[in-house]
């Protein structure tokens, strides 16, 4: 088997996972609140992260550096989820999934100034495009632009962000680390502000098996992501990352009654190729 089919194998995975993730968001809509979900998925997070890293033996990997850098890191990440969780619980799958591939348009435009990168010509043209896929996919009116698509929009913000401080970390910081600190910080994050009103809503029979499939999707997602990008260019894997919003429409049509909106996948559309042409721009530069 090829290093890119197994890269293709990872990528369904990760797809599966993302796509089950919002199904989960959405049940729990309404029973918790998105500082309860993050609170309980993060707590879970930690008793796997932990016992994966025991049994393969990566426990040395968790280590107090960079935690200044962690904290920026997760709270980015957790103000990007919160967001994500609320937008999934009120608009259609496909607007949440079209705004969230702004994210990588986002990096292009932030790394200059976070990371020191020079920006190209190409990653303008690029963003400047993404900007065109959101206008198509908001279609910004009275009518048409929801606080929930806003959030949406913020939340890609949010992953950007969160994506642009994990370059940074991964310089000298093991994925079994970064995992550790990022469920122990957005843990005590949801658990702070999941009080905030003096009650916390507890898992029971109904909600307990949404937040399992929350947490262990997430996890399963990122690590999915990041093997079929070891295994073959972004060029390649990235395309592969679009098949989530067909996906996902259609998901939502059959179980949610939602209705399939030809502006969404337009827009979505004309954001892939923007993503797209950068990909193939950076991978070509390093041929």
């Amino acid at each position: 088997m090829t290093a890119t089919l197994r890269a293709a194998l990872w990528m369904i995975g990760a797809i599966t996972s993302f796509s089950s993730m919002a199904i989960a968001g959405r049940n729990l809509s309404g029973q918790l609140d998105t500082f309860e979900i993050m609170t309980f998925r993060s707590i879970l997070g930690i008793v796997i992260v932990v016992s994966v890293a025991r049994a393969t033996g990566h426990l040395g990997d968790i280590r107090r550096d960079h935690l200044g850098l962690h904290f920026i890191r997760n709270l980015s990440h957790f103000t990007g989820q919160n967001l994500w969780f609320y937008a999934v619980g009120l608009i259609p799958f496909a607007q949440v999934f079209a705004m969230e591939f702004t994210a990588p348009i986002w990096v292009i435009l932030l790394s200059p100034l976070l990371l020191g990168e020079k920006m190209r010509r190409v990653g303008v043209l690029s963003g400047l495009l993404g900007f065109v896929g959101i206008l198509i996919v908001t279609r910004p009116s009275p009518e048409t632009l929801s606080p929930p698509l806003v959030m949406a929009g913020i939340a890609a913000i949010g992953f950007a962000l969160s994506a642009i401080f994990t370059r940074k970390l991964t310089r000298d910081t093991q994925i079994t680390g970064i995992l550790f600190w990022l469920t122990v910080m957005q843990a005590v994050m949801g658990l702070v502000l999941g009080l905030k009103d003096g009650h916390m809503t507890l898992p029971n029979m109904a909600t307990a098996p949404w937040l399992v499939l929350v947490s262990c999707a997430g996890l399963f997602a990122h690590f999915c992501l990041t093997t079929a990008l070891k295994l073959a260019p972004a060029s390649i894997v990235m395309p592969i990352d679009f098949a989530r919003l067909p996906l996902i429409a259609l998901i939502g049509m059959a179980f949610f009654d939602e209705a399939l909106d030809p502006y969404v996948l337009l827009g979505a559309a004309v954001i892939f190729f923007a993503n797209w042409i950068n990909i193939r721009s950076v991978s070509k530069s390093r041929l």
